[in-house]
């Protein structure tokens, strides 16, 4: 299992148009692979979204948001579950 977490940070004229775009474009193509087995999107009150996906396998690329909606680039880690 890989998760991945995905965050971009918005305008704040943007703020939730990114969010709508997140939860009506991005992650509904997530969902449709084989390999994906949940997706969480999370808000915060700086104006970021982050989307925390689980995977069987190697995780799928979510798009780059539409201009002019994120502040900057999207950044984006895998994490691995560690047993204790």
């Amino acid at each position: 299992m890989i998760v991945r977490m995905w965050e971009v940070r918005a305008y704040p004229r943007t703020f939730t148009d990114l969010l709508n775009w997140v939860c009506d474009v991005a992650v509904p193509r997530l969902e449709v692979e084989p390999r994906h087995v949940a997706s969480e999107v999370f808000s915060s009150t700086d104006l970021r979204v982050v989307v925390i996906s689980r995977w069987r396998g190697e995780p799928m690329e979510l798009p780059a948001p539409p201009e002019g909606l994120a502040a900057r680039s999207a950044h984006v880690w895998d994490f691995s579950p560690v047993d204790r």
